[in-house]
Parts: C-alpha cells; structure tokens; sequence
C-alpha cells in the first residue's frame, strides 16, 4: 500500500495483515552540478524501483512517503531522524522496516540504522522508460522481493 486516501484507508482495515513498512531514503543536494543529473535520475529510478516492488508484495507492505536528506548531512543525525520515523510509526503492528537506498554511504553506518538497510547498487545513468532500464528494475525488484521473503519466513 502507498501513502495514498484510499489505500491508507485500507490499511487502517487491513494492519494485522500489514506487517512489513518500506522507508526509500533519497540525497538531495543543489550545490554540486555535476551530480544533481544523476541524483535525480537515481531519484526516479527509486521511486519506480520501490513502486513495483510494493506492487509485488501488496497486502503486506506499507510504502512511506520518501525520507529526503542533504547529501553532505551527518549519517548520525540523520539516524536520530530515522528512529523518530520508526519510533513514530511502532504503535502500529509492524515487524519489518526495511531502507532502500542507492546511496552507498549508509551502507557505514548500516548497523545503526532502526532496520534493515536494501542498498541497490547504484544505476547512474540511462532512460528511465527505455526497456533496458525497465529490466534492469524488474530483475532488481525480483531479487529484493525474495529476501524480503526471506525476513517473513523467520
């Protein structure tokens, strides 16, 4: 389910059902213009990555809105806000919170983080709607879907 009215509303009637929450975590930055191409393409791939892989696994998993961050923030602090997230949302029966990022710098701090960090190897350049770029998110969201699996059989 999607931050969406109508899908939230199913959620509200279906949580025990829906234990599973999806957190992307998506750099932003404006000073650098030599990488604000590829951090918004990543952006996009993301949110398409994400998309289908809550397509996939609907009925069990809740997509929040992204968690935006300055590139160049401190990993530390932006793990504080992380677990004001998690804290915020553990009234409601989730078991697994799961991050995907292409951001390879959480992968240091990984262990801190309040769940399970997805890092994607990072695409960085191509068509989003070109049937290239569309098999590569397929095949990722395939493999992610299956470890996520994996966490429910536990």
């Amino acid at each position: 389910m999607k931050w969406k009215k109508n899908e939230l509303e199913q959620y509200i009637g279906a949580k025990e059902y829906v234990d599973t929450i999806i957190i992307p975590l998506l750099p932003f930055q404006l000073s650098d213009d030599s990488t604000m191409t590829k951090d918004a393409f990543q952006r996009e791939v993301l949110e398409t990555f994400t998309n289908e892989l809550e397509l996939e696994l609907t009925g069990r998993v809740l997509l929040t809105p992204a968690y935006n961050y300055l590139k160049t923030a401190d990993k530390e602090v932006e793990i504080g806000r992380l677990k004001s997230w998690t804290d915020n949302i553990s009234n409601q029966p989730f078991h697994h919170v799961f991050f995907t990022t292409f951001d390879s710098a959480w992968k240091k701090v990984e262990r801190d983080l309040p769940g399970t960090l997805l890092w994607l190897p990072g695409i960085t350049k191509g068509e989003i709607d070109s049937k290239e770029m569309q098999t590569v998110i397929r095949s990722q969201v395939e493999q992610v879907n299956e470890l996520i699996r994996t966490y429910w059989a536990e």
